[in-house]
C-alpha cells in the first residue's frame, strides 16, 4: 500500500470551536483600537467561512501577541492569561476544555440549549420551558414566544451567549423580564415589559452577553390595542 504525505498544519481542517474562538479574539481586538467594525466584519466574514487553518489565520496575521500555525509542524494555539492553548491542536483534546465564554451545559441540570448559526430559530406554541435555557447564537434571528409556553417554574434564567444576532423575547401581558444581568457590547438590550417583581406566571431573569446584535422582551403583538379595548 502507498503511503501518503502527511498534511501540512496550514492545510487541516478547523472546527466550529475554533471559528468561534478566533471570533473572540477579534472581538477583543475591535475593544482594544486594534480593529474597526468594518474591519471586524469582513474578517469575521473570512473565519466562518474558513474550512483550513491557513484561510482562518489570514483574519490574525497583523495581530499582536498572536501566535499563528506555520506552513510545517505541529499546529500551534495562541496561549491564554492562564498559560494553556486557547483551543486544541488536531488530534490533542485537553479533557475539560472549554472556550471562554461559550456555553456548555454538562448535563441536564444545565438546561436546555436554543443553537443558532447563520439560521432562523424559532419556538412558540405550547413548547417546554426548563428553570435554566441556554441561547447559543452566530449572527441568527431567535424568536422564543413564551405566550402559549408550558413553564415548569414561574421564574426562568435566560442565559444568552450571542454574537451578532437578533433575539426576541415574547412574554404573556402579566409577564415581567429583567435584563439587568445582559451586558452589550456594540449592541442593545431593550426592555418594553414590566421588570419585576414576579407577580405573573412567569418571570424571566435574563444575563449574558449580546455582541454586536440585539435583544428586545414585548409583549405579543396587539396586547396594547387589546387592554384599550378592555
Amino acid at each position: 500500500m502507498e503511503a501518503r504525505e502527511p498534511v501540512a498544519a496550514r492545510d487541516l481542517r478547523v472546527s466550529d470551536a475554533e471559528r468561534e474562538h478566533v471570533g473572540e479574539m477579534l472581538q477583543r481586538a475591535v475593544g482594544q483600537g486594534l480593529l474597526s467594525l468594518g474591519e471586524f466584519t469582513e474578517r469575521m466574514d473570512t473565519a466562518l467561512a474558513a474550512k483550513t487553518r491557513g484561510e482562518l489565520n489570514v483574519v490574525l496575521y497583523d495581530l499582536p501577541g498572536v501566535q499563528l500555525v506555520g506552513e510545517h509542524g505541529q499546529p500551534v494555539a495562541p496561549p491564554t492569561a492562564a498559560g494553556q492553548p486557547a483551543y486544541p491542536a488536531p488530534g490533542h483534546p485537553q479533557p475539560g476544555y472549554a472556550q471562554p465564554g461559550y456555553l456548555q451545559p454538562t448535563g441536564p441540570q444545565s438546561g436546555q440549549v436554543v443553537r443558532g448559526r447563520m439560521s432562523t430559530v424559532v419556538r412558540k406554541g405550547r413548547w417546554q420551558v426548563p428553570p435554566t435555557l441556554h441561547v447559543d447564537s452566530r449572527m441568527s434571528t431567535v424568536t422564543l414566544d413564551f405566550s402559549e409556553a408550558v413553564m415548569q417554574t414561574q421564574v426562568v434564567e435566560l442565559i444568552v451567549d450571542d454574537y451578532c444576532s437578533t433575539i426576541s423575547l415574547i412574554v404573556p401581558p402579566e409577564a415581567t423580564v429583567d435584563l439587568n444581568g445582559v451586558e452589550t457590547v456594540g449592541g442593545s438590550a431593550t426592555n418594553k415589559v414590566r421588570t419585576g417583581p414576579p407577580m405573573g406566571p412567569l418571570h424571566l431573569v435574563v444575563r449574558g452577553r449580546v455582541r454586536f446584535g440585539s435583544i428586545t422582551a414585548k409583549h405579543p403583538f396587539g396586547t396594547t390595542f387589546r387592554r384599550m379595548l378592555r
